[in-house]
């Protein structure tokens, strides 16, 4: 194990995990659902999007701070690592939500002979099927987020995969603001929070951009 493997893990790895299970606790804890299972599906929810809307945001900061741009940060794809983690997790467990034992029915109709397209595409659909694609997309990222696959794609080819990143926090976005408005009734404090990630997301990539520009 080199000396950066072992300083990422105190510093980050460490640092993270006990603050992604911290958040996760409280989160869970404090829910009024009567289940472990949906409990645990929007514990790990906000926290998965907070983590990936992070990683978007270092970039640009660095530009906004004037450090050199560096195709790999360290902290960025540590960050990124956990946003993984929690997503997929969240993926997983979201699968046994609303239809326990039943979740193909998350994306086509139990009644399909009902329905010219059998795939579900109502606003239940489609908040699966953008979190699904985001949950991929994600579990990709997370595979390929090692010093391993950064050797054998190259940095070019490496940073290019890892730049599916933004269209994992499009379809997360879209994800979560399908369950928002036409599932779930969230408090308003679950509206702010979404709409502050894609405020603060949209807000610092177009100053990066312009900076970069």
């Amino acid at each position: 194990m080199t000396a950066r493997l072992k300083s990422r893990l105190w510093r980050h790895h460490l640092s993270l995990a006990l603050l992604s299970a911290v958040i996760v606790w409280l989160f869970y804890a404090t829910r009024p659902y009567p289940d472990i299972i949906t409990r645990l599906s929007f514990s790990t929810a906000w926290p998965a999007l907070v983590l990936l809307t992070v990683t978007l945001a270092i970039g640009p900061w660095r530009v906004l701070t004037r450090k050199p741009p560096v195709l790999s940060v360290d902290l960025r794809r540590d960050i990124g690592i956990w946003a993984g983690i929690v997503g997929v997790l969240h993926a997983g467990v979201g699968q046994c939500v609303h239809l326990r034992g039943r979740p193909w029915l998350y994306y086509i109709y139990e009644k399909t002979q009902e329905h010219l397209v059998p795939l579900r595409h109502d606003i239940f659909g489609f908040s699966n099927f953008t979190g699904l694609f985001a949950g991929l997309i994600l579990l990709a990222l997370l595979a390929t987020s090692n010093d391993a696959s950064l050797r054998k794609l190259g940095l070019p080819g490496w940073k290019s995969l890892q730049r599916w990143n933004y269209a994992c926090f499009s379809l997360t976005v879209l994800h979560t603001f399908g369950y928002i408005v036409g599932i779930e009734s969230l408090q308003a404090a679950a509206i702010i929070t979404a709409s502050l990630c894609v405020t603060i997301t949209l807000w610092l990539q177009w100053e990066g951009y312009s900076r970069r520009a």
